[in-house]
């Protein structure tokens, strides 16, 4: 086994050409970085300084040598003082997800070029074969492009099923289905490999931004899937009938090549069967924690936001193109009916590429306990924030205790529920409490 993974030999695009791909889908609108995501939203809220004791933390009492937390179970930890980051390893190639099977310590980290790498928390050190090795079945010119997610099938364990989304050579959009080899647990079946879809760039975009790609599995067993607007937004951000702009909501276990969920919102009609929700820029990252969806979209020209969502309310809006966060874009003077607005906001130039991660519910950091972590991409700060009956609360800038994390492409959590990033200079890192 290794610790550290050797760099590529791969030549990628500069992270100077990065910061002039981000522009909006007007031409005329001023124009922000884009990362993977491609520009984002912050609210005055958001801009909390950062404190290695967060004042926000919560309060502890000493009961004789067990600390209770406020916040939290009792623990015999002592008070939290704030996080810090643990190097995993170096040396990756452009990772852009993380992912683990249920119920299992290894954690996948996936990487642009098209390679799947396995963390062994056992051993310290990733395996020294890659897991998946397919760059011949991926491009990954833009720095957008590339295999950009992996979910494993809730039984995985007993069937070996996973999935992949991916751009293909001929630079589509795919999502993919996969299998572990029967006597080796550690190697996918490159030969079991099934194209469940696949779709090139809407035709108004000559662009190779916008993909998306976050797969993760909901409690009701669906696969939900984040596909960007293809830089294509005027046209595909308000629209139902194509897979753009959108989270969708397949059934991976009936159908051919899949089923689609009794209660998704255009089954009968009015929209592409798989959408189950609108309105999305380039959604970099959603998390499911029970059944509320946190979404990360990345904004156009001033906003990165945060959108929030009932995994029993399909059929939503998120605005775009119509709207940018809770500010009407085209027209001006839009027409809010009907959608589902921000539930936190980040302005620029306090950001630039927003990327979502998770809810921490792990066991580490009691006192975190619901709090979702999110970072922006460009200025390298990582923050979270607490929701809760539709309110925000509590939102906390970790910038000065994680300022390593640098431009995060990607959060992770693992099967106990700890949290994990990687950067786009290649580190894995742990997030852990300072006591």
């Amino acid at each position: 086994m290794r610790s550290y993974i050797h760099r590529s030999a791969l030549t990628f695009v500069s992270l100077a050409l990065v910061a002039a791909a981000c522009g909006g889908d007007d031409p005329a609108a001023v124009t922000s970085t884009d990362d993977p995501a491609t520009s984002s939203t912050t609210t005055a809220s958001d801009a909390v300084a950062g404190t290695d004791a967060p004042t926000d933390a919560p309060t502890t009492t000493d009961t004789g040598g067990e600390t209770t937390s406020s916040a939290g179970p009792s623990t015999t930890m002592g008070p939290l003082l704030g996080l810090e980051l643990e190097l995993l390893a170096d040396g990756l190639r452009q990772p852009t997800a993380l992912a683990s099977p249920p119920g299992d310590d290894r954690i996948f980290i996936v990487e642009r070029g098209g390679i799947i790498q396995i963390y062994d928390p056992t051993d310290g050190a990733i395996l020294d074969e890659p897991f998946m090795y397919i760059p011949d079945r991926v491009t990954a010119n833009g720095i957008e492009q590339g295999l950009l997610g992996l979910a494993f099938h809730p039984d995985y364990a007993e069937n070996g099923r996973f999935f992949i989304y991916h751009n293909d050579r001929d630079a589509k959009r795919q999502l993919a289905e996969y299998a572990v080899l029967p006597n080796d647990p550690n190697k996918a079946d490159l030969d079991s490999g099934v194209v469940l879809f696949d779709r090139e760039q809407p035709p108004d975009s000559s662009d190779i931004r916008h993909y998306g790609g976050m797969l993760m599995f909901g409690p009701d067993g669906y696969l939900y899937i984040a596909s960007g607007d293809g830089a294509a937004g005027r046209v595909t951000g308000q629209s139902t009938d194509d897979y753009f702009g959108a989270i969708l909501r397949i059934d991976v276990d009936s159908g051919d090549p899949f089923g689609i969920p009794p209660d998704n919102p255009y089954i009968d009609g009015g929209g592409a069967p798989p959408v189950w929700a609108i309105g999305l820029r380039n959604p970099w990252r959603f998390t499911i924690d029970g059944d509320l969806m946190y979404i990360a979209d990345v904004g156009q020209a001033g906003v990165e936001e945060i959108d929030v969502v009932g995994l029993d309310e399909p059929g939503a809006n998120f605005g775009w193109s119509t709207m940018e966060g809770s500010n009407c874009y085209s027209p001006s003077d839009c027409d809010r009916t009907g959608l589902v607005l921000p539930v936190h906001e980040i302005p620029h130039p306090d950001s630039c590429s927003i990327t979502g991660g998770h809810v921490y519910r792990g066991d580490l950091i009691p006192e975190l306990d619901g709090h979702y972590f999110y970072a922006d991409w460009c200025l390298g700060w990582v923050r979270s924030l607490l929701y809760s009956d539709g309110t925000v609360s509590d939102v906390q800038d970790w910038s000065d205790d994680l300022s390593e994390a640098g431009n995060v492409n990607s959060f992770g959590i693992d099967a106990g529920g700890e949290l994990y990033l990687v950067n786009h200079d290649g580190q894995f890192y742990a997030i852990r409490a300072v006591r």
